[in-house]
């Protein structure tokens, strides 16, 4: 019932008056029936804005930072998250990872949409990088086709650090679903997974016009961190 409520009452209506989204490949999306939803993730806003275009509910994999905040932001974030059926991913790996992979299995066993950002992380720069095997390995095990997504205009209106986003459009495209049948069986098998996440890396690209960097996002970020604490600071003239 949240759900509805937030999407066709509160942030659908206030998203396309301020964003105005434009939307190519609906017709992509399947009616009916297991499908996971592939995407490129520039900004915060992109969990809002491409839910609130499809047609059928959507399950996200997010960070477990947004259910762990404290004092009364951390706490509205979590309830917010938790009340759109968002599920916590533990990104230390191990058992806690494998704990979300299950739950997303769960989405798929039962029919759903499963939304997932291959890169595990907003890009710290506009660009496209490398997508974790997760996304691969979920889709093989389900048997389910994977959508391709791109966000395009979201870094723009709204890039790392800004709260509020800027007024502008964006466009929201989705590619032609992949099949991936024939590594059915090899979800175990590291050349098959890194095959998959690259093939749909590759959609991802094309569709959103990004250029591709062959590194993880979170590994830049921790660099340019590193590189701003080591960095001495200013003194004025």
């Amino acid at each position: 019932m949240f759900y509805r409520v937030l999407k066709y009452v509160i942030l659908g209506p206030l998203l396309r008056l301020f964003f105005r989204p434009r939307i190519d490949g609906l017709e992509n999306i399947p009616e009916s029936g297991a499908a996971v939803i592939a995407g490129n993730h520039l900004s915060f806003s992109d969990h809002f804005v491409m839910p609130t275009v499809l047609p059928r509910r959507i399950t996200f994999l997010a960070k477990a930072e947004y259910f762990t905040g404290r004092g009364v932001k951390g706490r509205l974030t979590a309830a917010f998250f938790r009340g759109i059926g968002q599920i916590p991913v533990d990104r230390s790996g191990g058992k806690a990872s494998q704990s979300a992979i299950e739950a997303a299995l769960g989405v798929l066993g039962r029919g759903g949409l499963l939304g997932i950002y291959p890169e595990g992380t907003r890009s710290p720069d506009g660009r496209l990088y490398r997508g974790r095997t997760g996304v691969a390995v979920m889709a093989l095990r389900a048997g389910a086709p994977v959508i391709p997504c791109a966000m395009v205009g979201t870094f723009e209106l709204q890039p790392p650090g800004r709260k509020i986003p800027r007024l502008g459009r964006v466009t929201i495209r989705f590619g032609r679903p992949l099949d991936f049948s024939r590594f059915a069986g090899l979800e175990g098998e590291r050349y098959a997974v890194r095959s998959v996440t690259d093939e749909i890396m590759y959609e991802i690209m094309a569709l959103s016009g990004q250029e591709y960097v062959d590194r993880y996002a979170d590994e830049v970020k921790a660099e340019r961190a590193e590189s701003s604490r080591a960095r001495p600071p200013r003194t004025p003239e």
